[in-house]
């Protein structure tokens, strides 16, 4: 087993060595993602990452390269989101593949509930038209459960998953919350535009341990 786990290693810094810095062992790199950030849901999942997503974490030390996925900070410039929700960490990046397709990435850790309202309130007080539903995303073994807004204004339109991430199944919240979200605009139709959000949130969660 500790050969297993050596070559494991090795195979990791070869084929995605910026992953190595953020690379904890397999028994504490787990984490519990929902839907839900008050209640647990039959949607909760244990599953898998190569970073550390909890709140005590730098969640800026997330890499800009990430597979093939290159990013870029777009710091979020509005105060009243810092007065109103009072985050701990609140990270907003754009990665982009090769070919010019991108997706942003925003993380919200905090230890307060109220730092965590549902996505879609923010696009309709901004005139949106949304429609809310749930998908699996499939991941390496098993999937996990996301929220998915489809929000259109006009000639604009987004198709965001997001879901909960907790550091353990206590749900704590004195041990904090990310919320994790991938928001993209349309590239094609909406299953290719789907199947690319999912694409990069494989990137960070590799597969369902329980």
């Amino acid at each position: 087993m500790l050969i297993l786990m050596i070559v494991a290693g090795v195979g990791l810094v070869l084929v995605r060595p910026e992953l190595l810095p953020f690379y904890r062992s397999a028994a504490a790199n787990t984490w519990v993602v929902d839907i839900d950030n008050w209640r647990r849901t039959p949607y909760e999942r244990i599953v898998s990452s190569p970073f550390d997503l909890s709140v005590d974490a730098d969640l800026e030390s997330i890499p800009m390269r990430i597979g093939e996925w290159t990013g870029v900070d777009t710091p979020v410039t509005n105060v009243e989101v810092f007065i109103l929700l009072e985050p701990e960490q609140l990270v907003q990046r754009r990665y982009a593949l090769p070919d010019g397709r991108y997706v942003w990435l925003t993380l919200l850790a905090s230890r307060k509930m109220r730092s965590f309202h549902p996505t879609e309130m923010c696009y309709i007080a901004d005139g949106w038209q949304t429609n809310l539903d749930s998908v699996e995303v499939p991941l390496q073994r098993g999937s996990l459960r996301a929220l998915r807004v489809r929000a259109r204004k006009g000639e604009w339109e987004h198709l965001v998953l997001y879901f909960y991430v907790w550091p353990n199944t206590a749900r704590d919240l004195a041990q904090g919350i990310v919320m994790f979200k991938v928001t993209s605009p349309p590239w094609g139709d909406e299953a290719t535009t789907q199947a690319l959000a999912e694409d990069f949130i494989r990137e960070f969660f590799w597969e369902v341990v329980q």
